[in-house]
């Protein structure tokens, strides 16, 4: 594993992707997607620059964060349940899977607990897949309101996944409408949504020339993880109450 050869690669990909979308490839920051990777990894990825990191777990992230330098950025990108929510605003910059005005209210009560205010990003199910979690577009901007008016969480914009594809060009309609919901959201906020988190390893091209301000990049930087690694990753890491 060459971190420093891939992350060339994925630089070099996304400066290219916004070229032939007209944008400064300032406007798109690259999240090193670390589940599954040890702290050192996490150390070396650091060392090449790289200052934002993902993670999907809270009891992974719990174990890990304290090993890792301290100067990093962490975004939980995974689903969170509400009894996650205290330990998600203890560890977390930012949150980006909300996608529940409940979930977002038990945020709300943990960040007010902890006198900070939470970055959040609002899920969404663009697609429709039952297997994936997020706000369907019209309950979101039924909830919208509900939602901004909670003042400890800070909606920065919204963050979505696009169904599994072998051919990215495929999942570009994912990607537009996101971008075109966000923009619905900011003209009923009034206010900016400056976040768009939309693509990953195999379709981030696709999602930077649709918007993305923020891609989510684990395998194309770290590469797979066997199962044993996973598996000891998880025993390692304590247990959830």
């Amino acid at each position: 594993m060459d971190i420093a050869a891939n992350l060339e690669k994925i630089q070099n990909r996304i400066h290219a992707a916004c070229e032939r979308a007209g944008r400064d490839p300032s406007s798109v920051e690259l999240m090193a997607v670390s589940k599954n990777h040890p702290p050192e990894t996490v150390a070396a990825a650091a060392a090449l620059g790289l200052r934002l990191f993902g993670e999907n777990k809270v009891q992974e992230a719990r174990a890990k964060i304290p090993l890792c330098p301290g100067h990093l950025r962490w975004h939980l990108i995974g689903h969170l349940q509400s009894n996650k929510a205290k330990e998600a605003v203890q560890w977390f910059q930012m949150v980006q899977g909300v996608d529940s005005l409940a979930l977002a209210r038990e945020l709300q009560k943990r960040a007010e607990a902890a006198a900070r205010t939470l970055p959040i990003l609002l899920e969404v199910n663009v697609a429709g897949e039952s297997t994936k979690f997020g706000y369907r577009p019209e309950t979101l901007l039924q909830e919208l309101a509900a939602l901004n008016a909670l003042p400890r969480l800070e909606i920065h914009g919204l963050m979505c996944m696009a169904p599994y594809a072998i051919q990215p060009e495929t999942v570009r309609p994912v990607f537009r409408r996101c971008r075109e919901l966000a923009r619905r959201c900011e003209e009923l906020l009034g206010a900016p949504l400056p976040t768009l988190s939309m693509g990953m390893s195999g379709d981030f091209e696709v999602a930077i020339e649709e918007g993305s301000t923020l891609v989510r990049v684990g395998t194309s930087l770290f590469g797979e993880r066997s199962y044993a690694a996973r598996r000891e990753a998880s025993l390692a890491a304590p247990e959830d109450p």
